[in-house]
């Protein structure tokens, strides 16, 4: 790039910002990815599926891998769990056995290798070349179809196979079925059980070729050699047939439905109603690069800026799409929802992203948010309780809590209108008043005795938190009993700490510990935390910071024992779990329990401690590299951690309506908000040396608390940091400039 800042070219093609996504970061390590062609919050991720199976396989793709299986419709992004890649397709010539085949043994199946160099992915896009076929696969993609162009060789042997028994991770088929509707149309579905119990997919494609021969089958893989013709079946195998000329293209459009195949088809005829396949390719450019916009930063660092874009554009994965076009949707009861008047959506990964990921959709995605809500709103009334972890039309109840009730708090905080509140809060306190996983100990003694409950400290602590944002609620609302009784309950942290060993920890009875207690030890899904140990749990409470210090002595013993979780070294033993990266001392990054914690140094008037860890794990967690994540991306989550972190404040409280300063990490960010509005981010002398706030201005004025307000956020203007090398001595330390738990509405 010529000039030497970023984002200041005049020339519109050098400025849009798709130019600084790289869609391999994340995609090596234990980053788990999405890799291939989308559009922001599409129902449609169409990219490479690898033959290996695997933990860090299960987005389907590994940077390590040199397999291609064929291209998927449907794949997760950062999850620690696999599932999906539904309605796989691969190009193939020559005789096809059809089964995936052996590494050791070659040319056993359809698979083939590829290599990076023969390898393009940009935003909404991806190519591929095929080594043992030598076709050019290329993809992109609108919201619910994927489009396919195959580059073939001269063959009269050319042949475009559907896999519906292939799945990633957990997957596996129940019932598919495909049957072929005319001379260029196929139709079928897949079900299939797996981390969604019952998820259902129905697909429609539309080849540009006419098909000369179709045939399907029943495979199982020691039968691969004489399969069975079917059309429906639990591994049925469709083949189209075609002669090719050397370079022929033959595009294929799919479009999947969680309603019918009739839809599908709808969808196609709605969102490519032609063969162009550059113009789709465009248009989503055009879509990434519309959202990217939503923040211009300022940096002479490219490989920040690489960093950075990245990470916004992989907080647009999810939520997903989950309706077709013309409004209908399947629900969590399995029922066909006609043409809904709200978008709806699908993989909400709660837990991880209730905390920095829906608060940035507050402040960026402010259209979406009533779309997200009515989503869960419409699983509520469902399942009779708020999502959990849901998954295609799946409660999957992954990871502890009820995280779905921060997100809708906030968005009831922050004056969103496009719900019915009345039923937002109705969902709320219902999910919280279930007897579920701990609750009705909840709601009898005020704490899950740890031998009743497995990583009872872990649900208790997260419990406390959504019940803290329901007292909240019911205080805007008028609901003084509520009020009493969610604020006794959003204190229940208390009930898990020891004083004498000053740690969250497992609790039997009233006047009783587990024992032997070790706050290194976690021993994956069998204690009492949940992918963490009490080093990193004893901090999880956002909601009252202040409470917290009180337990822990007082300001200076809070901050001692800070500094200790920084740099403590200790065995967390043989069950650990894989998630636990991005250590520094026990504090671990690399999962999310752990983000809120370099911020507390502010609600003990220690700021600089704050920027010395933020910019610390900015500079050395998050690269420009395939493994440029340190964790997990968790469906955004990760990336929205260090989106806010490098503008240079931070959510803490998921739901009180303030975020925390800590370290802006680059120059200058002009943020565009409703209704035409800027923020202007400035900090002009912010480098790898000036890393502490100095001073703050709000619109020219002096500004002394450490944390700012959402509401004047979203008024626009100009938020300037001075930045300085060395710890300001008066900055954010007289306490009443301390972050503070108090609601900011």
């Amino acid at each position: 790039m010529a000039c030497s800042k970023i984002n200041q070219n005049k020339s519109s093609s050098s400025s849009s910002l798709t130019q600084w996504v790289d869609p391999y970061i994340g995609t090596s390590f234990h980053g788990h990815v999405f890799m291939g062609a989308n559009v922001p919050f599409g129902a449609v991720q169409l990219g490479p599926t690898n033959m290996s199976h695997g933990w860090d396989w299960c987005s389907g793709y590994h940077y390590s891998d040199s397999t291609i299986v064929g291209f998927a419709h449907t794949h997760l992004s950062g999850t620690g769990i696999g599932d999906l890649g539904d309605i796989l397709v691969m190009p193939t010539v020559g005789e096809v056995t059809l089964v995936r085949g052996s590494l050791s043994i070659p040319n056993s199946g359809y698979y083939s290798l590829f290599s990076h160099e023969e390898e393009q992915a940009k935003p909404g896009y991806y190519a591929v070349k095929l080594k043992r076929y030598n076709i050019k696969a290329e993809l992109t993609a609108t919201e619910r179809v994927g489009l396919h162009q195959y580059t073939f060789p001269q063959s009269d042997q050319a042949s475009i196979l559907f896999d519906l028994k292939e799945g990633i991770g957990w997957d596996n088929p129940t019932e598919t079925y495909i049957k072929q509707i005319n001379d260029t149309t196929l139709a079928g579905y897949r079900f299939s059980n797996g981390w969604a119990n019952d998820q259902r997919v129905y697909f429609t494609a539309v080849f540009s070729k006419p098909i000369e021969k179709f045939e399907s089958f029943q495979v199982y893989d020691t039968a691969a050699t004489s399969p069975t013709p079917a059309g429906k079946g639990t591994r049925i195998k469709g083949i189209a047939r075609f002669k090719t000329k050397s370079g022929e293209k033959v595009l294929l459009k799919v479009g999947i439905s969680p309603v019918s195949s009739e839809n599908a088809l709808a969808n196609i005829q709605a969102e490519v109603p032609h063969w162009n396949f550059n113009q789709i390719v465009r248009e989503a450019d055009d879509n990434w690069n519309k959202e990217l916009q939503k923040i211009r930063i300022e940096t002479t660092d490219k490989a920040q800026a690489r960093t950075f874009y990245t990470a916004l554009y992989h907080t647009m994965m999810a939520p997903s799409i989950f309706n077709d076009h013309n409004g209908d949707y399947r629900g969590t009861d399995k029922k066909v929802y006609p043409k809904a008047n709200f978008t709806n959506l699908t993989t909400f990964s709660l837990w991880d992203t209730y905390r920095a990921a829906h608060p940035l959709y507050t402040i960026l995605q402010v259209n979406r948010v009533n779309d997200m809500v009515n989503s869960m709103l419409a699983i509520y009334q469902q399942q009779g309780k708020l999502p959990v972890w849901h998954l295609m039309g799946n409660e999957t109840n992954t990871m502890v809590g009820y995280s779905g009730v921060p997100v809708v708090a906030d968005a009831i905080m922050k004056g969103f209108d496009g719900f019915d509140k009345k039923l937002a809060y109705e969902a709320m306190k219902a999910t919280a008043l279930g007897n579920e996983f701990g609750l009705r100990k909840v709601k009898e003694l005020g704490f899950i005795p740890a031998d009743d409950e497995v990583e009872s400290v872990a649900k208790g602590l997260e419990y406390a938190i959504s019940d803290w944002c329901i007292a909240l609620v019911a205080k805007k609302l008028g609901k003084e009993e509520d009020y009493q009784y969610f604020s006794t309950r959003g204190k229940n942290y208390q009930n898990y700490f020891d004083k004498q060993t000053r740690f969250m920890r497992g609790r039997i009875s009233q006047d009783s510990w587990r024992t032997p207690f070790d706050p290194f030890k976690s021993e994956h899904r069998k204690d009492d935390y949940a992918e963490g140990n009490s080093w990193q749990y004893t901090w999880l409470v956002p909601q009252d910071v202040e409470g917290l210090v009180n337990l822990m002595g007082g300001p200076k013993p809070f901050a001692l024992k800070l500094d200790s979780l920084f740099k403590i070294q200790g065995d967390m033993g043989e069950g650990a779990s894989n998630d636990i990266t991005g250590l520094i001392g026990q504090y671990a990054h690399g999962n999310e329990p752990s983000h809120h914690i370099t911020y507390l140094y502010l609600y003990v008037g220690q700021p600089w401690k704050t920027a010395e860890h933020v910019r610390f794990i900015m500079q050395h967690m998050y690269t420009d590299k395939p493994d440029g994540i340190i964790g997990n991306e968790d469906v955004g989550q990760m990336s929205s951690w260090y989106i806010l972190s490098t503008l240079g404040f931070y959510p803490v409280n998921p739901a009180n309506g303030a975020y925390v300063f800590g370290s802006p990490a680059v120059k200058q960010a002009v943020l565009q908000l409703p209704n035409g509005k800027k923020l202007k981010i400035s900090a002009p002398l912010s480098s790898q040396e000036n890393i502490y706030i100095q001073s703050v201005t709000l619109n020219g004025k002096p500004y002394t608390k450490t944390y700012i307000l959402h509401k004047d956020l979203m008024q626009g203007g100009t938020l300037f940091f001075e930045m300085g090398n060395k710890p300001s001595a008066s900055w954010g330390v007289s306490k009443e400039d301390w972050a503070t738990s108090t609601p900011a509405y």
